[in-house]
This record gives C-alpha cells, sequence and structure tokens, in this order.
C-alpha cells in the first residue's frame, strides 16, 4: 500500500507560490527524498503533510484515507533544530518527550542503543556535539514505534562524520521496514539514502520515481568522422542508443549505463563507408543530470 499520495497541492504565500499543482507518490518501506535548491518548496511541502501549513488548493491522503490527528501521531517528525533541555540528561530528556506524546515510555533505552547514545544517556544535552545531538532528537522521533518518519534536512550543518552517522542510522532504521520522508538539498545524500526521489524546483515538481530511474547514470559515446552529415545519417540506422545529440564536431549517443560498446560502433561506421577519426566513451554524472533537471 502507498503510504502517502500527494493530489496537485499548492500553496501560495500572498502572491508568492511556493508548490505549483504538485503530486507524486510514497510507497510503503521506501525512503522518499524531496529534493531541490534551497527555496524550491521542499520546507513548505513537509509543513503541508504535517498539517502544520494548510495548502491554497489540494488534497493528500496517509495510507489511502485522509489525514487525521490521530493519524498524524503515528508519524514520527523531525522539522527543526532540535528543541531539548540544555542541562537535562539524554535519558531525562526523552522522558520528558514521552510524557508529551503519552507513549514510548518503555522504549527509552531502546532507542538509545538504536542512535548509539546508550553510554551518554546520563550526560547533559548541552555537552553532546551536534552529530550527537541530531541523533537524540531522531531517537525521540522513534518513541512510539511510528511506521511513518518526516526528516526536514537531517544532516544540515553537520560535519563529515555526523553526516555518515545520520546517514547510516537513516538506513538502518528503513531496514526495520518503516517508511522515511525526506528533505535535503544535497544530491549526495538522496542517491547514497534514498529509494525514491521527487525533485523540486521553485514549486514545480519536475520528476518523480525511483532513485536509479529519476537519476540515471548513462554511458555517452563521442564519435566524429571528416562528413559528419554522413556520420549522422550511418548512425540513424544503428540500434542500441536512446538518444543522439549532434555538435559541430562530433555526434553523441547516449546509451544506458554500462550497454554501449565502442568495438561495434566503430565496427558498424566501417561497414557503412564512414572512417571515424573520434570515438570516445563518457560517463554521465548523476550531479550533470540533477543539474540538467534543476536548470532546464
Amino acid at each position: 500500500m502507498d503510504v502517502l499520495t500527494l493530489n496537485g497541492i499548492t500553496k501560495y504565500y500572498g502572491r508568492i507560490r511556493a508548490l505549483n499543482n504538485v503530486s507524486f507518490i510514497v510507497p510503503e518501506g521506501s525512503v522518499f527524498g524531496i529534493l531541490g535548491p534551497n527555496g524550491s518548496g521542499k520546507t513548505t511541502m513537509l509543513g503541508i503533510i504535517m498539517d502544520i501549513i494548510r495548502p491554497t488548493s489540494g488534497s493528500f491522503t496517509f495510507f489511502g484515507a485522509p489525514p487525521t490527528a490521530g493519524m498524524r501521531k503515528q508519524i514520527g517528525t523531525l522539522l527543526e533544530t532540535p528543541n531539548f533541555y540544555h542541562y537535562l540528561s539524554a535519558e531525562r530528556n526523552l522522558r520528558i518527550a514521552a510524557e508529551i506524546k503519552g507513549k514510548g515510555h518503555n522504549q527509552i533505552d531502546y532507542v538509545l542503543r538504536k542512535v548509539d547514545l546508550y553510554q551518554r544517556k546520563d550526560s547533559k544535552f548541552q555537552t553532546f556535539s551536534l552529530g550527537m545531538k541530531q541523533r537524540l532528537a531522531i531517537a525521540s522521533c522513534l518513541l512510539g514505534d511510528p511506521k511513518v518518519l518526516v526528516f526536514d534536512e537531517p544532516t544540515n550543518g553537520l560535519d563529515p562524520v555526523g553526516i555518515a552517522e545520520i546517514r547510516e542510522l537513516i538506513k538502518n532504521i528503513a531496514a526495520e521496514g518503516r517508511t522515511i520522508i525526506m528533505a535535503s538539498h544535497l544530491l549526495d545524500e538522496v542517491e547514497k539514502v534514498c529509494t525514491h526521489v521527487g525533485i523540486l524546483k521553485m514549486g514545480d515538481l519536475l520528476a518523480a520515481g525511483k532513485v536509479d530511474e529519476v537519476l540515471v547514470n548513462e554511458d555517452i559515446v563521442e564519435v566524429g568522422a571528416a562528413n559528419i552529415q554522413l556520420l549522422e545519417q550511418t548512425l540513424h540506422s544503428l540500434n542500441g542508443y536512446t538518444s543522439l545529440k549532434k555538435n559541430k564536431e562530433v555526434i553523441q549517443l547516449l546509451y544506458p549505463v554500462g550497454t554501449a560498446n565502442l568495438e561495434n560502433i566503430n565496427e558498424y561506421c566501417f561497414k557503412n563507408g564512414v572512417v571515424l577519426n573520434h570515438l570516445q566513451l563518457k560517463k554521465k554524472s548523476l550531479e550533470t543530470k540533477f543539474l540538467e533537471l534543476t536548470n532546464k
């Protein structure tokens, strides 16, 4: 079953349009990344999902039904900087969080172990690094055993070690069968952590689906010959590539990753009377693909 379905979500702040007719589906058990540059509408989207912000138009459902207050209590959320009492211990802060939630009292030790903070459970929050503070916030989200977690930029401001720890933690939590929805402006984060992605730019949804389909790597083969027109005509009847782009000096053939065979291309052209003076394989990076999407 799909966890979340968005239907035409639009949001205006006065005359400024933050989201424009956004629709996508979050499958159960997925790690769904809402990816985009700062100001693309990611935080607004999460705010609408959690009913902190009302959409101007459009609707959404959780598990096929309109959202209710009871249903939202089943979702663990981390939308802001962790908000704990600095002079209290990690354990005491979590006990207060459990009291506020009305559940999770018997899970304190479990969630502390889950985020690798059990050895520091009696340490004051103010002695924690930023990464440890973020892990404690995720522990708080896990109280009550929610099946869905919503994170806004979970690695923001962390050092490389802290980033790696949070990413590994998210993958471990997802491996338990939970669904995670997270906003990020980092392509690297989505590539390493997420199974699905929706790419936003200035409120528009540019693409949505599985990460390995939306942000697919491609092989680029550059070919050149003295007679570029004859080369182009010859290549039109060649099978295997997905698209052909012509530049002034070379022609680019785009292949699904790992499928380009330079020897076959060279042999095909030669048999058809074209001698190549240029033949080179290049890789299109995920970063290039992302920039193409967000700059179109």
